[in-house]
């Protein structure tokens, strides 16, 4: 994907966990952190943490959504995804792409790897690798301003 891009539907999953949400759902009235990860990636496992640090401090402001994209055969296992998702306090709805629909409309190849939206569905940011969460941190912000800026006049 490209900056300022539109979100792409949020269609082809094999399953939803923690509820489904639609792009409708999304766009309009807060920007959106997608973050694509998989059981089998370590790094993701370590920056879960802070994704969930995310989510919970700008609850009111920020959609968070989890993509599950397997990277083999046996990352496609729902209970595995299931137990590694309550594990590492995965609450935000998770989108499970075993079909890699999601993946393919996003372009993207890299576990974990993050895509903020503004709320009009543009992409903003994108990012992969367990480092730079503090740069995540600033665009997530910079989008968060633009909006509350924006609100305010």
């Amino acid at each position: 994907m490209k900056l300022r891009e539109q979100m792409p539907e949020l269609t082809g999953a094999t399953t939803w966990l923690n509820g489904e949400v639609t792009k409708a759902d999304l766009v309009g009235e807060k920007p959106t952190l997608i973050h694509f990860w998989s059981v089998s990636c370590y790094l993701c496992k370590e920056a879960m943490p802070e994704v969930n640090n995310f989510r919970d401090q700008y609850k009111d402001e920020l959609n968070v959504i989890a993509v599950h994209m397997p990277r083999s055969e046996e990352d496609t296992d729902l209970e595995t995804i299931k137990a590694v998702a309550a594990e590492h306090d995965i609450t935000q709805p998770i989108f499970v792409d075993n079909e890699l629909k999601l993946t393919d409309a996003f372009a993207n190849q890299y576990v974990p790897a993050y895509f903020v939206f503004d709320k009009d569905g543009q992409l903003r940011h994108m990012q992969a690798g367990g480092s730079g969460m503090k740069m995540l941190e600033k665009r997530v912000n910079r989008v968060l301003d633009e909006m509350r800026n924006a609100s305010a006049e």
